[in-house]
Parts: C-alpha cells; structure tokens; sequence
C-alpha cells in the first residue's frame, strides 16, 4: 500500500513539475512576444535584411541567395538568444524578479529552460519567415530533408547564444545590458561572414573568423543546403557544444551568487 502511494506521490510530483516547465515557457513567449522592443526587431530585421541583400540587389543571383539565405538563418537565431537572456535576465536580475524565482513553488530549472524554449520558438519562427521569402522571391530551391534539417539547425542554434546571452545579463546591469549585446552582436555577425562571404573579406578577419560561433553554425547551415563551406560538421557542432556549455557552467555559478 506504502509502495502504491509512493509511486502516485511520485508521479504527480513529475505532472506537476511538467506543468510548471510548460506554463513558464508559455508565459515567457507571450510576456516577449507582448514586448515590441524585442519581438519587433527580432522578428523582422533577419527577414528585411535578406530581402534587401538576398533578394533585391543579388536578382537572378542564386548562388548568392542560396548563401544569404544560410548565413542570415544564422543571424536570424543569434537575437532571440543574446537578447532574449542578455538584456531580459540583467533587467530581472537587478529588479529582483530572480530572488522571487528562487522562493517560489516552481523547479528550479523551469527559469532558464522557459527562456531556452522562447529563444527556439522566435528561432523557428523567424527561419520560416526568411524560408517563404528564399523560396518565393528568392528563387532557393531545397529538398524537404534539406528544408527541415536547416530549421533544425536554427532552432538548437541558438542555445550558444542563449548561453552567451546569459553571462552578459548575469553580470551587466539592466541600462548597460542591451549596448553590451549589441557590441556582440552585429561584430560577430560581420566577423563570422554572415553578412558576405569571407573570401571577400580581409586575411585576418578570415584568420579569426573560427574563434566565433556563428562561423561554425553558418557552416552547418551551409553544409545542410549542400553549399561550398569549410571544415568537417564534426568540429562545428563539437566547438558549438563545448562553448556553450562552458558559458553555461560559467553563467550558473554567477547566477548563483546573482541578487
């Protein structure tokens, strides 16, 4: 009888935690989606700028939409993560919403995985928008597997920059956090060849391009669309995984101690 109650016990437990991860990330979506600052230039910006560059001043080039379309998936991805954690956790943080976090009657991970899960839905979202546009008006033409393993790449793509994000908000204040990301952001998009190839780009930012991960996540990406790119898929997705959870390890010790 004590076993029986025990293991319903236990499996409530496990519904109710499941329900807690399920309603945080819920909130968290809507509370960004409802925050035109963020939703705004994150939904839109990948999509214009592909337009502009993909789409209009490369018409009838479609070596050079199929590349931009890759590249700004990338770029697409790396807001919802650096700005999603970046800005939202150091506002939080100095509002003491993370200190109401901590005593409230929720798992301790549903914080952090509802802010992962928002950063993978805007992820997705923006890769469909940048993918109707490519196939519309910017003559790319894929397989199916090759559609669906890029949006795969732009979702899970965007957990290093979550990471990255989230050590800027652990430590940055709140007024400081969205000029911090934004140094990040648009440099590393330029340095990783997101915005034109590297072999149009001086020696050394070709040299240092593979110190960033948005190089080796546009060259996953590239590679899923079966266009030239460098490297073995084995290394990007090794020097991606390892750097992400070295930002997270690093981020959680400051977390930790964050007020």
């Amino acid at each position: 009888m004590n076993t029986v109650v025990m293991e319903n016990a236990a499996m409530l437990h496990q519904v109710n935690s499941l329900r807690a991860y399920v309603l945080e990330a819920k909130y968290e979506f809507l509370r960004v989606l409802r925050t035109p600052a963020f939703a705004i230039p994150s939904l839109l910006f990948p999509p214009l700028f592909y337009l502009l560059f993909g789409v209009l001043l490369n018409r009838g080039n479609g070596a050079a939409a199929h590349y931009l379309f890759a590249t700004y998936s990338v770029f697409g991805v790396m807001a919802p993560g650096l700005f999603g954690f970046g800005v939202s956790v150091a506002i939080e943080r100095e509002r003491g919403w993370l200190a109401l976090k901590r005593v409230a009657p929720m798992p301790p991970g549903a914080y952090l995985a509802a802010k992962m899960l928002m950063a993978m839905a805007f992820a997705l979202i923006i890769y469909a928008m940048l993918a109707a546009m490519a196939a519309a008006l910017g003559g790319v033409r894929l397989d199916p597997a090759q559609w669906l393993l890029l949006g795969a790449i732009a979702a899970f793509g965007v957990l290093p920059f979550c990471a990255l994000g989230l050590l800027v908000g652990c430590r940055a204040n709140a007024s400081a956090s969205p000029a911090i990301v934004n140094f990040i952001y648009l440099p590393m998009a330029f340095l990783s060849g997101l915005w034109m190839p590297l072999t149009m780009l001086p020696q050394f930012i070709r040299d240092i391009a593979v110190l960033w991960p948005p190089y080796h996540l546009a060259q996953l990406a590239l590679a899923a669309i079966g266009r030239e790119h460098a490297g073995s898929a084995a290394m990007h997705v090794a020097f991606l995984v390892v750097f992400t959870a070295v930002c997270f390890a690093i981020a959680r010790r400051w977390l930790a101690r964050a007020g």
